[in-house]
C-alpha cells in the first residue's frame, strides 16, 4: 500500500503541489510534542477510506513532563483494519543504567498510550488493540562494543558484526523489549553520531568527544499482515542523525456490501444443499 509513496512531493515547500496540479498525497494529521514528530500521509484517493484518527501523547522518565522523551502516536482505520503508529524518543547514554531506563520507557509507552473512544464506540483503546502496528524514531539503543573496533567495522562495512552487539537485537531476541516485535537485518551504516552538515561521524575532539556509532534510529513493526519490502537510511547530513526509511505492504480488510448482501438473502436451496457461488467483486 505504501510502497510507492513520493514523499519529496508530498512534503514539498510548495505546500506539496507538484508542477501543473495538486500533490497526489495529502496530511490526515500531524501532532509534535518538543522534539518528537509525526505525521502521516495519504494518497488522495485513499483519504475517504482513512477513519478513526486519534492522538495520544506521553511523556517519559523525569523529564516526560516537558516531552523530551516519550511518544506521539496515531490510531486510525484503513477501510476496516486498524493501524497504529507510534513515533519515540528513548532515554539516551551508553552505560548499562541507560539500556535498562530504554526498555523502562519502552514499558511505559505500551503502558500509558491510550486513545479516546467517543460515543462509547468499539475502537482500539491501546496500542495491542491494533491490527498493524508500526514503532519508530529515536530508540537510542547503541552498540556494545569499544569506540575503535566499532570504526573499524564501520570503515570495513560489516555490518552482521556491528549488529551481534547491537542492544535493541539483543533485547528483542531475549523478549526484553519489544517483545515479539519484528525487524529486518541492518545492512546499512549506523545512524549516529554525525557532524552536522559533513557525514562524518564524530571523533575525538573537543566540542563532541568521542562516540561509538549506533543505530539509533529504527522501524519496527507488530502483528499480521505485513510485510518489508526494503529497509535502509538516507544521506541527509541536516542533523547529528542519518534518517532511516522503511517501505511495507500491508493488507486491508475491505468491506464488500453486495457481498454481504448476496449472502444474507440466499435461497433456502443453496442453505440446504450448501452451494453458494460469490463472483468476486473488484468494485472497491
Amino acid at each position: 500500500m505504501a510502497q510507492d509513496l513520493e514523499l519529496d512531493g508530498a512534503l514539498a515547500p510548495t505546500g506539496g503541489k507538484k508542477k501543473g496540479g495538486r500533490s497526489p498525497f495529502v496530511r490526515i494529521v500531524s501532532k509534535q510534542m518538543v522534539g518528537i514528530f509525526l505525521t502521516i500521509w495519504v494518497r488522495r484517493g485513499l483519504q475517504r477510506c482513512v477513519q478513526n484518527i486519534k492522538v495520544a501523547t506521553i511523556g517519559v522518565g523525569k523529564t516526560g513532563y516537558i516531552g523530551n522523551k516519550g511518544a506521539v502516536s496515531v490510531s486510525m482505520s484503513v477501510y476496516q483494519t486498524t493501524f497504529c503508529f507510534v513515533c519515540s524518543h528513548l532515554a539516551a547514554g551508553e552505560r548499562p543504567a541507560n539500556l535498562l531506563k530504554r526498555n523502562a520507557d519502552v514499558q511505559e509507552i505500551h503502558q500509558q498510550t491510550l486513545f479516546a473512544r467517543p460515543g462509547g464506540l468499539e475502537l482500539p483503546r491501546d496500542i495491542y488493540d491494533h491490527e498493524r502496528i508500526f514503532w519508530l524514531g529515536d530508540l537510542n539503543y547503541r552498540i556494545e562494543v569499544p569506540y575503535g573496533r566499532a570504526h573499524g567495522l564501520v570503515a570495513a562495512m560489516d555490518w552482521s558484526q556491528l549488529a551481534e552487539k547491537d542492544q535493541l537485537k539483543r533485547e528483542l531476541r531475549k523478549g526484553r523489549a519489544f517483545d515479539g516485535w519484528s525487524e529486518e537485518v541492518l545492512e546499512f551504516a549506523p545512524t549516529y553520531k554525525y557532524e552536522i552538515g559533513l557525514g562524518k561521524y564524530i571523533g575525538d575532539d573537543q566540542r563532541g568527544g568521542s562516540r561509538t556509532p549506533a543505530w539509533c534510529d529504527r522501524v519496527l513493526s507488530f502483528g499480521k499482515g505485513v510485510r518489508l519490502l526494503s529497509y535502509g537510511r538516507s544521506e541527509l547530513p541536516l542533523s547529528d542523525h542519518m534518517p532511516v526509511v522503511a517501505t511495507y505492504a500491508a493488507e486491508v480488510e475491505v468491506f464488500c456490501r453486495r457481498k454481504l448482501q448476496r449472502a444474507l438473502t440466499l435461497t433456502d436451496t443453496e442453505v440446504e444443499t450448501g452451494v453458494v457461488v460469490l463472483l468476486p467483486d473488484l468494485g472497491f
